[in-house]
């Protein structure tokens, strides 16, 4: 019959298996940590939930007449069980700080210790002077047991000194763990030279394994945040720098309008001074709200409404129209105009159809823009009977069209698609998400 004090074993080593079995399912379920550390705290706790399971066994066998071989393995098996968590403290300090176990002296004498511990361990049934058995399987310390234990107390003031050599390598969190799992564990090492209290080792470390899992989980998580926010700021910075270039690209390409435009127009405004000069207030107030638009392009940075664009391709349509008089048409189907796009978006696209689809020898140019809106996303089209050309040669470098597009995708999320033709025009299709630019 088990006595008050077996029923007291027995309920602390119950709570300290079912606390092992809950720190292996925490472990299980939880994300968060590295691959070692899961690794580390799953041996962790089926080292001690095997510990637990054989010290309930070689209490529930001190009631039973079992073969006192069996005994004795059970004791050596708890023992041993009991101590290797103490070097694989050890490795984990060392892999947290990086350092390498072949070349760290901490790990050799810790190690050496941990074997001079295993080889008075497995001695132990055949000196009396250590343990010994009496016949009704009851377990006794013999007089030499403090010295037993003396190798696993040095292990644990190595590795209490170790992780405060290191504590600059390692987290506040992560250093804090390591002093509950050590600090609870050779107290009650020291006491158990003096008072049998190997069962209260047995919860007492548990509840620091849980406590240090618990810490590193939650301190691996705010260093994965951590990290997280760095890789975002990151990413927004060269997200910033790519609009920086792009819209600096933007610049340049207003500051190098075609040369041959600029004159053309004046000859044309000159030359309708004396003949219509009505005409010629209008293409003068035309090309001033071009210039003007283009030059106010350069300092956007952030989308504009699309009214805004329209009106700079108007006014650029109507200097180009004065020009080539009765050879260039243009149609506006614009019914939807509430959404943003970069500046200098629409205006250049028509630019290259004027300048690579108008033919003097050939039929007018007609090009039409539209807009429509459908699922979530508004569409630009820009449309023109030019003279195109083979799709073979989209993928040609063209800096203005390039730069729309990396634009696009940096300021709004959009997207530029072109389908060609040679011979048969041109058709420049403007994705952009609703709510993208705002």
């Amino acid at each position: 019959m088990i006595d008050w004090s077996g029923s007291v074993n027995f309920s602390i080593l119950g709570a300290a298996l079912l606390l092992s079995i809950l720190g292996i399912w925490f472990i299980v379920i939880l994300p968060g940590i590295d691959r070692f550390t899961k690794r580390f705290f799953l041996s962790y706790f089926v080292i001690f939930m095997l510990c637990c399971l054989s010290v309930i066994v070689e209490i529930a066998f001190q009631y039973y007449m079992v073969p006192r071989a069996v005994f004795n393995f059970l004791l050596l098996l708890e023992s041993q069980l009991l101590s290797l968590p103490l070097p694989m403290l050890t490795i984990y300090l060392l892999h947290c700080c990086g350092e390498d176990l072949r070349s760290s002296r901490l790990f050799h004498t810790v190690l050496g210790l941990w074997a001079v511990y295993s080889v008075l361990l497995a001695v132990s049934p055949f000196v009396g002077s250590f343990t010994y058995i009496m016949p009704d399987n009851r377990y006794y310390r013999g007089p030499l047991y403090p010295l037993f234990l003396v190798p696993m107390i040095a292990v644990q003031f190595l590795n209490l000194a170790g992780t405060i050599r290191r504590r600059k390598q390692l987290s506040r969190k992560l250093f804090l763990s390591f002093l509950i799992a050590i600090l609870p564990m050779t107290v009650t090492l020291i006491v158990n030279l003096f008072v049998d209290i190997f069962e209260l080792i047995s919860i007492f470390t548990v509840l620091s394994a849980l406590s240090m899992y618990g810490l590193i989980l939650s301190d691996q998580i705010e260093q994965d945040r951590l990290r997280q926010s760095e890789l975002l700021l990151k990413e927004q910075e060269i997200a910033k720098q790519q609009r920086e270039i792009a819209n600096q690209r933007t610049s340049v390409m207003v500051l190098q309008m075609r040369p041959h435009f600029i004159y053309n127009t004046l000859m044309t405004i000159y030359s309708l001074c004396g003949l219509e000069p009505l005409k010629a207030r209008q293409i003068t107030l035309d090309f001033t709200n071009y210039l003007r638009r283009n030059f106010n392009a350069v300092a956007k940075d952030t989308p504009i409404p699309f009214s805004t664009e329209l009106e700079h391709t108007r006014a650029y349509l109507s200097v180009e129209q004065a020009q080539y008089d009765d050879m260039l048409f243009v149609d506006y189907d614009t019914p939807f105009i509430h959404f943003r796009l970069p500046s200098l978006t629409l205006q250049p696209i028509v630019e290259n159809a004027v300048k690579h689809g108008m033919d003097p020898n050939s039929e007018p140019l007609h090009i039409s823009i539209r807009t429509k809106h459908l699922d979530s996303v508004t569409e630009i089209i820009v449309e023109d009977n030019g003279r195109g050309f083979e799709p073979s040669e989209e993928n040609k470098p063209h800096i203005a069209l390039n730069n729309i597009r990396q634009r696009l995708e940096l300021m709004c999320g959009g997207k530029m698609t072109i389908i060609s033709r040679k011979g048969d025009g041109t058709t420049v299709t403007i994705t952009i998400p609703d709510g993208a630019s705002d």
